[in-house]
This record gives C-alpha cells, sequence and structure tokens, in this order.
C-alpha cells in the first residue's frame, strides 16, 4: 500500500432527525475510520438544492489528511459511515441523515463508475463553497486553476446559504435563557 501522506476535503450534509448530532456522528466516523481530522469549517444552514424536499440541511467541510489510503478506498469507508448512520441508497435524491462526499483529495483527478475527483458539481453549490472558503480559501481547484474564494465569489447558486444559530432552533424560554 502506498504510504503517501494526502490532504483532503470532505463535505458533510444533513437534514434529517438531530443534524447538528448526526454532524457530530459524522466527524466521529471519520476519526474511527483513522483519518486525521486537521480543520473543521463553522455550520451552514442551506436550502436543499437538487432534492425534492423543504427541509433545510446543516452543511459544514472538514480538511482530513490520510496515509496509505486511496480515494476510492476513502469513498468506501464514507459510504459505510453514511450506511452507520442510516443513510439509505446514495444514488436517491431525498432527504438524508448524513451525506458524506469528498471534494478533493490533494490535486488528484480521476473519473470511475464509482467516484470522480474533484467532486464534479462543487464549483456549482454554494452550501459547498461557504463552508470550503473557511478552510481552504486558497486551495486551487485542480481542474480550473482557481481558488476556493474566486469560485465562491463567482458561483451562480442563488440559495439561501448561512451561518447555523443552535440557539434559533430552541423553544422560547430555553433560547432566551442560552
Amino acid at each position: 500500500m502506498d504510504a503517501t501522506r494526502t490532504t483532503a476535503y470532505i463535505g458533510i450534509g444533513s437534514n434529517l432527525g438531530d443534524r447538528a448530532g448526526n454532524l457530530l456522528l459524522a466527524l466521529r466516523g471519520l476519526a474511527e475510520a483513522s483519518f486525521e481530522i486537521e480543520r473543521i469549517s463553522p455550520v451552514y444552514e442551506t436550502e436543499p438544492v437538487g432534492i425534492d424536499t423543504d427541509l433545510k440541511f446543516l452543511n459544514m467541510a472538514v480538511e482530513v489528511c490520510v496515509t496509505g489510503v486511496t480515494p476510492t478506498q476513502m469513498m468506501a469507508r464514507l459510504l459505510r459511515i453514511e450506511y452507520l448512520l442510516g443513510r439509505g441508497d446514495k444514488s436517491v435524491k431525498s432527504p438524508r441523515t448524513v451525506d458524506l462526499d469528498i471534494l478533493f483529495f490533494g490535486d488528484r483527478k480521476m473519473e470511475t463508475e464509482f467516484l470522480t475527483l474533484p467532486h464534479p458539481r462543487l464549483h456549482l453549490r454554494k452550501f459547498v463553497l461557504c463552508p470550503l472558503a473557511d478552510i481552504a480559501a486558497t486551495f486551487v481547484h485542480p481542474s480550473f486553476g482557481v481558488d476556493i474564494v474566486d469560485l465562491l465569489a463567482n458561483v451562480n447558486d442563488k440559495s439561501e446559504v448561512k451561518r447555523w444559530d443552535p440557539n434559533h432552533d430552541l423553544p422560547g424560554q430555553l433560547a432566551a435563557t442560552s
């Protein structure tokens, strides 16, 4: 097995059940899958894009380092985490407890039936670019030669993406005392 150390970026989203709890469980799953978590973005609340639901998502991005792991092995581990957290068929565009996507695996480019790198739609999605810009603003997209901040500044996605306030969802009296 190749012992190369690689920095990768993962997008995490949830819009079913305890959304924040699902994000935390996904982070725990990443650590248990031997991914060294280097940086974690703030959490954003976002409108669903390309999915038939009104349930808002919580989204974030994570920078991880891996050693001796191929992109395909990484994706297999992410799918296992999704499955363990209640995600059904990944191909179905429906609400989900957790969604884990490899956004970048170093500067690697690949296209297989199983995985495309960099993620083929990340440059079109504000809900991916906002948290990614918080942890990897100057990372240059290997296919476009443009950094994340510039991709975000030029994205045509008009969906609502805002920093999540965990106190916003608390019942009246609880929110007032926190």
